[in-house]
């Protein structure tokens, strides 16, 4: 018999292990996948499985009989089918899907991606040192340059068009958000006709909806992640009755319904009905209401997970639903009203309440995903300075992207009620959300065919394939919404024009309030005549001056120096500013230098975030403030002149240092593991006993006697108080001005802006550390 050789056997274990290894990878990422897409049925995916409700009641609210032939209810379940499978199915899963942002998505995705590929920002203080931010993703300077590139970079107005093309497709999203649970609840509680007269049900429906609608937003504030975990078997569950329901109609009215699924039945359904079955179009499109969450939502889930849960569990169920309505239908024709033509009727009668009940807690869980889609765009919108600053809350430790927005929730709240109340039935309410739904899909078309270009570097001919082939279909149903304006479809249009007003006012008024600091800022020339002590008296402390300026002194301060005559020893220029990212890493947080020599203990420091990142609270905030200002003199150079004013350096936050300065709260005892310990003595209640934030130093390399002193400074300014200072401005538009600039700027933006949030890291500073310095912009 051989013998092996022990090289050879270590070798086989070797492999064997490495295979295990893979093996065992390879299955927890497939592990994490399935969950996954189990938990993007219950976020994603309610508002489109709740459609079924609403989808045959609509398309036959118009004028189109259900004839004996069934060529009516045969074409509606074709345009079904086919609607279902090229938008959702082939447009956003295939396609759309992997035009993320660093794995986010939605409309400002599209435009963020847009706005660093082609350098269209319309952010006022964009810096070069942005684009080397980890997740921007900047263009190589070998890649070739498009002539489409070129003309976006050279025109003005084709950067406006893009920037009002994203703001439209937010605001439908927006009045999405007003008309989904209107007319998901509508639908669910309108099974209650089945089960009494025509002229009492309607007085039952609306106050029913209602209640269900104010307990839906009053239950906003605690958060979908305390029952998000009753979200995916809700949805399952009914995706599972549906598709039951589906198959016994199927098996037990029409089992040759599936012939229906020929596009043939399409031709001959126009053909027959003609302008009705045209107008009827906009009912049918909502087969597809809550497509775009796939993409909006892409960030909290993986591409694969949400294309395993929509092609393997949502698409069949909904083909089945759909297809059992029609079976049922083509057997029992009514034709005196519409209101038989629901989903309901289709329904066993013996199971009819509880697939109510089924239905309305499906509708609930459908309407909460996009409203808390709202409240997220809406911040989006916020960061990037298209919308007033609101009060935002994070109502989930460990989710990122649930949060709170008490002013939207009630606003939306107020719209959702009134459009109830107002049209009373759910005919006009599908009129209003088809056009927004339609408007929202024509938006990303347009944006994919320049993230074809732009982005992927594909050919043109490719992007006009795209918008040509989806363009013409969402077109077709978008031209048979808009016909309905007076039966509904105004609704999302003035909402979206009332928001639209807003955000152009908002972003307009935040531009040139921004060109007017940048035009009067302060010379370093002016700082440097003043001496080190700035010409008055420097006191203890370290005074915070919030500026929207990246380079330069603003003219707030220079209004301030001459009117006081004492100042901090310490000065902190900070800007919080957003960059085109949807996500900035903490070690990448922080832009620090200096403004004149080192004696002057001036600092400018720029914190970025992304526009889907989380404002720390004010004690983290001010802990990282201060813990990069301390690493940066750690670590500056010996000499800093005049010239290397705007030299900055990154600086993460104090989590991620691991090299450099290191902050720890304790009792005051001195640590023995560093060669170099600083104490700073955090102010805290009388009633709590006070910590102690310790400076610790590295051993190497040594650290030069003047920054020990710089460092030591500036504890002792931390320790005697932090002190907030900010401009209180009046924005007016300069004298000569037109009149729509003047009504723009001194009652539209002057409104917004004082009925807006300031910055949040300033709430937690006591009002007695506050100073507001009165400034009057002309614009």
């Amino acid at each position: 018999m051989a013998l092996r050789h022990p090289a050879m056997d270590l070798e086989g274990w070797n492999r064997g292990n490495q295979i295990k290894v893979r093996h065992e990878a390879l299955k927890e990422s497939w592990r994490t996948v399935l969950t996954l897409a189990y938990q993007s049925l219950g976020v994603v995916y309610g508002d489109l499985s709740t459609s079924p409700l609403y989808v045959y009641k609509s398309a036959f609210a118009e004028d189109i009989q259900h004839s004996e032939s069934n060529e009516e209810i045969y074409g509606v379940l074709s345009f079904v089918f086919w609607t279902l499978t090229l938008i959702p199915l082939l447009k956003y899963v295939f396609i759309v899907l992997r035009a993320d942002d660093n794995g986010e998505g939605g409309t400002f995705a599209l435009y963020s991606l847009l706005c660093r590929h082609a350098r269209v920002s319309t952010l006022p203080n964009c810096q070069l040192a942005d684009e080397e931010l980890s997740e921007y993703k900047k263009v190589g300077d070998k890649s070739p340059r498009s002539s489409l590139k070129s003309t976006l970079e050279k025109h003005r107005v084709l950067q406006r068009v893009l920037l009002v093309l994203a703001l439209i497709g937010t605001c439908m999203v927006i009045g999405d958000g007003v008309l989904t649970p209107a007319i998901s609840v509508f639908s669910a509680v309108s099974g209650l006709e089945l089960s009494m007269s025509k002229e009492h049900h309607q007085y039952v429906e609306v106050p029913v909806t209602c209640i269900i609608l104010v307990f839906l937003f009053a239950l906003q504030h605690y958060g979908t992640h305390r029952l998000g975990f009753l979200f995916a078997p809700i949805v399952i569950a009914w995706l599972a009755c549906i598709s039951a329901i589906g198959v016994y109609n199927i098996i037990h009215w029409n089992p040759h319904v599936y012939k229906a699924l020929s596009p043939y039945y399409m031709y001959k359904f126009l053909k027959k009905t003609r302008r009705g079955g045209w107008m009827s179009l906009g009912g049918i499109l909502l087969c597809i209401t809550g497509s775009e969450a796939m993409f909006a939502d892409l960030g909290h889930f993986s591409q694969l997970s949400i294309k395993i849960a929509f092609t393997f569990v949502v698409y069949p169920a909904l083909i089945l639903a759909y297809m059992g309505q029609a079976a049922y239908l083509s057997k029992h024709h009514v034709i005196e009203n519409y209101y038989h033509i629901g989903f309901y009727v289709s329904v066993p009668e013996p199971i009819r309440w509880p697939v109510l009940a089924l239905a309305v807690l499906a509708a609930v869980v459908g309407s909460q995903a996009i409203i808390t889609g709202t409240f997220s765009i809406i911040k989006q919108c916020s960061a990037l300075g298209c919308f007033p600053k609101v009060k935002i809350v994070h109502t989930s430790p460990n989710i990122h992207g649930q949060i709170y927005i008490p002013e939207i929730n009630w606003t939306l709240m107020v719209l959702c009620l009134a459009v109830t109340i107002g049209f009373r039935n759910t005919k006009h309410i599908s009129n209003a959300a088809g056009l927004a739904v339609i408007t929202v899909m024509l938006v990303t078309t347009c944006l994919m065919s320049l993230v074809i270009v732009l982005c992927w570097r594909r050919n043109v001919f490719i992007a006009l394939c795209f918008i040509l082939f989806f363009g013409s279909i969402e077109a077709l149903y978008f031209s048979a919404s808009l016909i309905k304006f007076l039966d509904g479809a105004w609704v999302p249009i003035a909402l979206s024009l009332i928001f639209l007003v807003i955000m152009h006012v908002w972003h307009y008024g935040t531009v040139k309030k921004y060109e007017f600091d940048v035009q009067n800022k302060v010379s370093i020339n002016w700082l440097l005549s003043l001496g080190p002590n700035l010409g008055i008296v420097r006191v203890r402390g370290v005074g915070l001056i919030h500026t929207e300026l990246v380079s330069g002194i603003p003219a707030m301060f220079s209004h301030f120096v001459t009117n006081l005559p004492a100042f901090h020893q310490v000065l902190i220029f900070l800007c919080i500013k957003s960059v085109p990212v949807p996500h900035v890493r903490p070690e990448e947080r922080f832009l620090v230098g200096r403004i004149g020599p080192k004696g002057y203990r001036i600092y400018r420091c720029i914190a970025r975030y992304g526009y889907r990142d989380i404002h720390k609270d004010d004690v983290e905030f001010e802990k990282d403030l201060i813990f990069s200002i301390a690493e940066f003199i750690r670590s500056d150079q010996p000499d800093c002149n005049i010239e290397d004013d705007e030299r900055m350096t990154v600086v993460g936050t104090s989590s991620t240092n691991t090299e450099g300065v290191k902050m720890r709260e304790g009792d005051g005892e001195n640590s023995s593991e560093m060669e170099e310990t600083f104490e700073l003595r955090e102010i805290m209640p009388p009633e709590k006993p006070r910590k102690r934030v310790k400076f610790l130093l590295p051993e190497s390399p040594k650290t030069s006697a003047s920054a020990r002193e710089e460092m030591q400074e500036l504890m002792e300014a931390r320790e005697a108080g932090l002190a907030f200072i900010m401009g209180h401005c009046y924005v007016r538009a300069k004298s000569g001005s037109s009149l729509i600039k003047r009504v723009v700027i001194n009652l539209g933006y002057d409104f917004l802006r004082r009925n807006s949030r300031g910055p949040t890291y300033a709430l937690g500073v006591p009002h007695a550390s506050t100073l507001e310095v009165g400034m009057i912009y002309h614009v």
